[in-house]
């Protein structure tokens, strides 16, 4: 057979070749809508990787985008690594420290930025060493005049592009985690770990996209690639929408009504927000065609699943994380499970599904291997193809990965007989009450199944007698009232007494991190007194 490399640039030529007139579609920061098509965006990479070549960009060199979701962020997906070099996507939400230690970290050598995100890059500039900032101008006068404009130096381009020597192995983009304990991590993906992520999620059994999909990038492009969404749909001549800074509810659907999105991913918290602006409109609402949703980052409660589905929504469970490129098991009914009684087939979707083709995955203890009996939880450890092997540039890590090659991702999880994963909890996130273990993803899902409820958080905080003890931290829907002894009551139903939280606090709002998922770290950091403080607390009355 025939040794032909996995590269991005074969997927940048496909689509270029054969899907020239299928459309682009982004949103801009100020709301116009920018239209081209697959075929300019392969020109138009090709001109930027000619023009970080005539830079000067030598093969395996860092180049940073700070950017929204549109139509240049998308070019330097392809044009960088086409050019020999990694893609670096700052996460434009952290503190301008952490950006700029990552980019130190990283090495970054240029800078693609948003004129509407140069007061963000003002902020930590002083502090990086970047050789040259090239400005995507969005905005009248926006861009600062030390700078570069981005179209002039594309303009700068011949169009006597040659692709360099490019390997499979060679990197292609580098991301770093977020919420880890210490600094961020780096995880840098091969051409080839990304061919194979895109061929995957074409499958019928995972995310099954196609050229007849439209497919809305809600994710975040600087959060795991982007799921990996952009690389697929480009590999598949699929329509591709990005909403730029524009993640609000009807901002969203307008653009899954208006384009006829069939395909989208974010994570739960974005949904619930659609979903409650679903609720407004009626519960006879639906777009023109049902969307299939990619979720994961955290789990979704079956409520969410439900009540999407009402509107034409069918929610796709999934696991993974930015050292599993991030797609690593898919929750797909298998076919003798569609005769299931609804409430059955809505458990079983809400649990992440199983290993895709290619990635193994087990469930270890202090006793070892857990057995697959569902109940038994475990850390979950992975190895595969598009599973990093190690940090970029972090040695220190080593003990993340075990003896005989396996990652441990610190997720808290069981399997079931047949190999299908449900994830527990993050092991920093289990509750240890008097030497038994609470999951707060349970607790939280169910919490959220209550009508009346919109989100909730349950930590752990620190008590006298067990250790630990459950806190429920619950955000209501828009003119709901609901009573601490009624939650209560309705998680009795499902929960053991010592399981149940000790208290209910009410909010009008959670704290997420940058890619949106809950940050938890910070509800403890808030709750670490609550047994001192709270008159309604009695430490000692659970039995």
């Amino acid at each position: 057979m025939m040794n032909s490399p996995l590269t991005l640039t074969a997927i940048l030529e496909r689509a270029g070749r054969y899907f020239p007139q299928v459309e682009i579609v982004s949103r801009l920061p100020n709301r116009q809508l920018h239209r081209y098509t697959w075929g300019q965006l392969h020109q138009r990479a090709l001109k930027l990787a000619e023009c970080l070549q005539n830079a000067g960009l030598q093969k395996g060199d860092r180049v940073a985008t700070l950017m929204w979701n549109h139509y240049a962020h998308l070019e330097a997906y392809f044009g960088v690594p086409a050019a020999g070099g990694m893609l670096h996507a700052l996460n434009l939400r952290l503190h301008p420290d952490e950006i700029a230690f990552i980019s130190n970290h990283a090495q970054d050598r240029f800078l693609i930025v948003d004129d509407v995100l140069l007061p963000v890059l003002e902020n930590f500039k002083s502090k990086v060493r970047f050789e040259r900032v090239f400005v995507v101008q969005h905005c009248q006068n926006a861009a600062a005049s030390e700078y570069e404009n981005y179209e002039d130096w594309l303009a700068q381009a011949s169009r006597e592009f040659h692709y360099p020597e490019i390997s499979e192995q060679d990197g292609a983009s580098l991301c770093y985690t977020s919420g880890t304990t210490g600094n961020p991590k780096g995880v840098l993906y091969s051409h080839r770990a990304i061919v194979l992520h895109s061929w995957q999620q074409c499958m019928a059994d995972s995310c099954a996209v196609s050229q007849h999909d439209v497919v809305l990038l809600a994710s975040s492009m600087f959060h795991a690639n982007g799921w990996g969404l952009a690389y697929t749909a480009a590999m598949v001549g699929a329509k591709f929408v990005m909403p730029g800074p524009h993640l609000d509810p009807e901002s969203l659907l307008e653009l899954i009504e208006g384009e006829k999105v069939t395909l989208s991913c974010a994570v739960p918290t974005v949904w619930l927000g659609v979903l409650a602006a679903l609720e407004k409109r009626g519960r006879s609402w639906k777009p023109k065609r049902d969307v299939r949703i990619l979720c994961g980052g955290t789990a979704a409660p079956v409520s969410l699943i439900e009540g999407l589905a009402r509107h034409g929504f069918h929610l796709i469970h999934s696991w993974g994380m930015t050292e599993t490129s991030p797609q690593a098991t898919v929750s797909r009914l298998k076919p003798e499970m569609l005769d299931w009684p609804e409430e059955r087939r809505l458990q079983q979707r809400a649990k992440q599904g199983w290993a895709l083709p290619f990635i193994d995955v087990r469930i270890v203890n202090e006793q070892g291997l857990a057995p697959a009996d569902g109940g038994t939880m475990g850390e979950l450890e992975v190895r595969g193809p598009w599973v990093a092997a190690s940090y970029y540039k972090a040695p220190e890590t080593a003990d993340r990965w075990t003896e005989d090659g396996w990652f441990r991702t610190g997720d808290i999880a069981t399997m079931d007989p047949d190999g299908c994963i449900r994830l527990v909890d993050r092991s920093k996130d289990l509750v240890k009450s008097g030497g038994e273990w609470i999951s707060s993803v349970d607790l939280e899902n169910t919490l959220m199944s209550h009508p009346a409820v919109r989100e909730a958080g349950v930590i752990a905080v620190p008590h006298p007698k067990w250790q630990e003890r459950p806190l429920a931290v619950v955000v209501l829907k828009d003119g709901m009232l609901v009573s601490p002894d009624e939650l209560r009551g309705f998680l009795a139903g499902k929960f053991a007494k010592w399981q149940l939280p000790d208290a209910f606090v009410f909010v009008s709002d959670l704290p997420h991190s940058t890619t949106g998922k809950l940050l938890k770290s910070e509800l403890r950091r808030q709750y670490a007194d609550w047994c001192q403080r709270s008159l309604r607390f009695d430490p000692l009355a659970i039995i």
